[in-house]
């Protein structure tokens, strides 16, 4: 039986845990590894224990936090057994997630009373931001939400190529201007045609690309900046999208990115072909930046809603 009840639709449910099939057997594999021959959580299992989580991409600061839980209900409950600790560690991770993920949704949706709902999206080339963008305008439109798209990545012809691909395939307007044509002139044209047709949602593509810092922070600033001509307090949702299957990579760019512009959001993708979905619990914490959507699979569906207690669960299942 489950430890948390199941609030995903079974085929979500399925489509998530085979997703993280290979973070959970890397991570299984080096935790009993761990504690083979132990009986009793001790010192020498917490120190393996944050051996298996940092090389499990989890990051140092969020596994000394994770030991530091741990090592309390050690000296609180002083005898704990190794046969406990797979349900102590999901216990505290679901904790730690707690305190930057609210946990309780399960669905695409937008908060009422902005209209349109502006999101830019941020994040370097590579890491599945188009796709995600496409996926993610295909659930809304499935709900029934009028939905644009802006393609502000004017520095690539091909981010505007597969923009327009996704918003032939998802059959919804997009916003563009030639290569090399100011982004932020992009997202002005994108949003003023969202006002103008009642849109729901504008999801506005920025450039991907980490140049130096103070240029990046600059462009996205202008791009904020020019957006709220149009819609006063635009952009609603500054998503950062980031490919779980780099690691540590993922951290630095993460780093940067919430050091250059106001992130609020992150989607991390790629979780499916990789060990490393550990990442998306340390740079949650780390960053203290919700994490909104895991992308765990190349279908259309396969953009999920991300909800801390399933995503432990199935971690730990």
């Amino acid at each position: 039986m489950s430890f948390f009840k199941n609030i995903f639709s079974s085929d979500k449910k399925e489509t998530l845990d085979k997703g993280l099939e290979k973070s959970k057997s890397s991570f299984f594999s080096k935790l009993n590894k761990a504690v083979a021959g132990k009986a009793k959580v001790d010192a020498d299992v917490l120190d393996n224990l944050e051996e298996v989580l940092v090389t499990s991409d989890v990051g140092v600061n969020t596994t000394l936090k994770i030991i530091d839980r741990i090592e309390a209900r050690v000296a609180k409950d002083k005898y704990l057994g190794t046969s406990e600790l797979n349900q102590i560690l999901r216990e505290e991770i679901a904790a730690l997630l707690s305190e930057t993920n609210s946990g309780e949704a399960t669905e695409f949706l937008i908060p009422s009373g902005q209209k349109p709902h502006v999101i830019m999206v941020v994040g370097v080339n590579g890491v599945g931001k188009t796709t995600t963008i496409g996926k993610l305008a295909y659930q809304f439109k499935k709900l029934g939400l009028n939905v644009v798209l802006g393609a502000a990545d004017t520095f690539r012809a091909a981010a505007i190529d597969q923009l327009q691909v996704w918003a032939d395939r998802v059959d919804i307007p997009i916003i563009k201007q030639d290569m090399g044509s100011d982004p932020a002139s992009v997202a002005f044209d994108a949003l003023q045609s969202g006002v103008t047709q009642n849109a729901d949602v504008v999801i506005i593509d920025t450039a991907g690309r980490l140049h130096n810092k103070v240029n990046l922070m600059n462009e996205l600033t202008k791009v904020k900046r020019v957006m709220q001509k149009v819609v006063d307090d635009a952009p609603h949702d500054v998503l950062l999208v980031i490919d779980g299957s780099t690691g540590q990579n993922a951290f630095e760019q993460a780093k940067q990115f919430t050091a250059a512009t106001e992130v609020t959001s992150l989607a991390v993708t790629k979780l499916d072909g990789t060990a490393k979905g550990g990442v998306v619990i340390g740079i949650s914490d780390e960053f203290q930046v919700p994490v909104k959507y895991i992308g765990v699979g190349e279908g259309i569906e396969d953009l999920q809603v991300f909800n801390k207690y399933e995503f432990v669960d199935s971690f730990f299942k």
